[in-house]
């Protein structure tokens, strides 16, 4: 286990990823994996730049919380063509664990095999974000 941005207890072996947000249980991330909650949009990245993945990333995300979805897929692609590490993989990790949409995500993982494995990000959202008062009330919790 790698800990990445506030609050996210990240896994992330070599393809594989996933991470809860604070205060949520791992389990969470796993049920997520499974499959447990329908996915209600997605979003395809593949040929985007990273500037231009970003923009629509962030539409994307404005757009699933205001209109309420919970449960959203993000495809990045697998990077097999990327000289180092998957660029998009690698940047929408950053976004949901160290952006300002963190404050929104309950949990997120690499999708099954059927939505795109470990080229698809499944990501939880809540429906108010995570606030600092909300951090300190919780903390012994």
């Amino acid at each position: 286990l790698v800990n990445s941005g506030e609050g996210f207890v990240v896994a992330d072996t070599p393809e594989y990823i996933e991470g809860t947000g604070y205060n949520i249980h791992p389990e969470i991330s796993k049920r997520l994996h499974r499959g447990d909650f329908s996915i209600q949009s997605h979003i395809d990245l593949h040929g985007f730049d990273v500037e231009d993945a970003r923009k629509a990333f962030e539409n994307f995300f404005k757009d699933s919380i205001t209109t309420g979805k919970r449960a959203v897929l993000v495809v990045h692609g697998r990077g097999l063509s990327s000289f180092d590490r998957p660029v998009l993989k690698t940047m929408v990790i950053e976004w949901l664990t160290r952006g300002p949409w963190r404050k929104w995500v309950i949990a997120f993982s690499s999708a099954r095999s059927c939505d795109g494995g470990a080229g698809a990000t499944y990501v939880l959202l809540r429906q108010r974000p995570m606030t600092r008062r909300y951090r300190k009330c919780t903390k012994g919790n």
